[in-house]
């Protein structure tokens, strides 16, 4: 259940918003000033905040400076005003939408999908690598070479995710070794040189010219990405 902060200090305007967002299986919380709205958003780190300009205490402006400080959570500024300078006050100091009231409550929830949306869709973007014929999507820990599956080891698919997302950069099999099985572990690097065969056995059973992983004598591993011709 994803969270929500109302920061407003309309009480009628608050309890409409949390009926809507409970509606649509928000945890909701609630407040009517700004220092409560930035204390709540420390103690509660919400998915999104919905923010009213004018509060009591701090306004929604020195909450959103504040929040900025040390978050990226979607912040979506709520105003009775319409004035073009207050907008783009808002968005040059981190808010990432505007609503300016009398607005309408589905709206507003259509407003908050939408960028929900966004910020899951990059997500799911940061966490897939792509390498010429090579996809690598972390979130299902799939790996495809021309769209054909490769079933792979947890810890083959780690390595190849670790040497993907750092192409051309050679990694000692001590690192691999301390990487992926953590510092705890106490086996030894030839387990990541078995682990390195077994990894290209299968990604070799599919045409991959243009990439390869590398083995730099005396060094550890990469992987190499080659120049089209």
């Amino acid at each position: 259940m994803m969270k929500i902060l109302i920061a407003d200090d309309n009480i009628q305007i608050t309890n409409i918003l949390k009926a809507y967002a409970e509606k649509e299986n928000f945890q909701v919380k609630s407040v009517h000033d700004g220092l409560s709205a930035y204390q709540t958003f420390i103690s509660d780190n919400p998915d999104i905040v919905l923010l009213d300009v004018m509060m009591p205490g701090m306004n929604g402006f020195e909450v959103c400076k504040k929040i900025r400080e040390t978050s990226t959570v979607p912040i979506i500024m709520v105003t009775a005003r319409g004035e073009d300078f207050e907008r783009i006050m808002g968005l040059d100091i981190g808010a990432d939408d505007y609503i300016v009231k009398p607005f309408i409550p589905s709206e507003v929830m259509a407003r908050i999908r939408a960028i929900l949306r966004r910020i899951t869709d990059y997500e799911h973007e940061k966490n897939t690598v792509t390498i010429d014929n090579l996809f690598i999507d972390l979130n299902t820990y799939t790996t495809k070479i021309d769209n054909h599956v490769i079933k792979l080891t947890k810890k083959e698919f780690e390595i190849l995710w670790l040497l993907a997302i750092n192409q051309e950069q050679v990694f000692s099999r001590d690192s691999i070794l301390n990487i992926v099985w953590g510092y705890e572990y106490l086996g030894d690097t030839r387990t990541v040189d078995s682990h390195i065969k077994r990894l290209r056995y299968k990604l070799d059973q599919h045409n991959h010219p243009r990439w390869e992983v590398t083995t730099i004598w005396g060094v550890g591993y990469k992987l190499e990405v080659k120049n089209h011709v």
